[in-house]
């Protein structure tokens, strides 16, 4: 039964024992006094509700974000600066988990566990996923400090009309007509020929593809 049923089969359980059902149906159910007069309410005055529903409308517990409107702004700017993947903004690098910014949002006033987090980041577009190689060399302690520090003077250039050039280099690959990943619209039938092996040719060498963006001015 879902929770609408179950509170008026109580309900009328308790109203079929008469005087003493409804203490003694919370103690069987465990189900609190108030829930169970509600139901004897509902049964006095029985109200249809949509197939699926078990609520009336605007009935159960509010979204966090409604009752916490700053939240997911505030969550927002945490993750900004420190969120990789996104070649083209101020600064993608480092990660943060779900319970270092439960803790962190804790701080700044907000009533929020690392599960309620990680829904507000599905939410936002975010998901679990496996590891990318972006590490090189040892790790500096400071590390995370010094990109948000080069974040926070990254904006304030932008504010103030002055431009921030963006690098990005791939990694080294062989200059050839190999295969590459992905697909191409083409004739039917008529796929373009490459290599067979991947072997670097001696007289072409290899390159590293890089492109350098302003970011404000696109």
């Amino acid at each position: 039964m879902n929770e609408r049923q179950l509170r008026l089969l109580t309900a009328a359980v308790a109203d079929a024992l008469g005087y003493g059902g409804i203490s003694t149906l919370s103690r069987i159910t465990g189900m609190s006094r108030t829930t169970i007069t509600s139901g004897r309410k509902e049964l006095e005055d029985l109200e249809e509700l949509d197939v699926g529903k078990v609520r009336k409308k605007g009935g159960g517990r509010k979204k966090i974000t409604d009752k916490d409107p700053t939240l997911m702004n505030d969550l927002e700017s945490l993750i900004e600066p420190v969120t990789r993947g996104d070649p083209e903004s101020s600064l993608r690098w480092s990660c943060k988990s779900t319970r270092k910014l439960a803790e962190e949002l804790n701080n700044m006033g907000h009533d929020v566990s690392h599960v309620t987090v990680a829904t507000l980041l599905s939410e936002l577009g975010y998901s679990l996923q496996g590891n990318k190689k972006t590490i090189e060399g040892a790790s500096h302690p400071d590390r995370n400090a010094q990109f948000e520090y080069i974040n926070r003077i990254t904006q304030e250039y932008q504010q103030n009309g002055q431009p921030v050039i963006s690098v990005d280099t791939k990694k080294k690959e062989s200059v050839g007509n190999f295969k590459n990943e992905g697909r191409e619209l083409r004739p039917k039938g008529d796929p373009e020929k490459v290599l067979v092996h991947d072997f670097k040719i001696k007289e072409s060498g290899k390159v590293s593809p890089y492109g350098i963006y302003d970011i404000a001015h696109n």
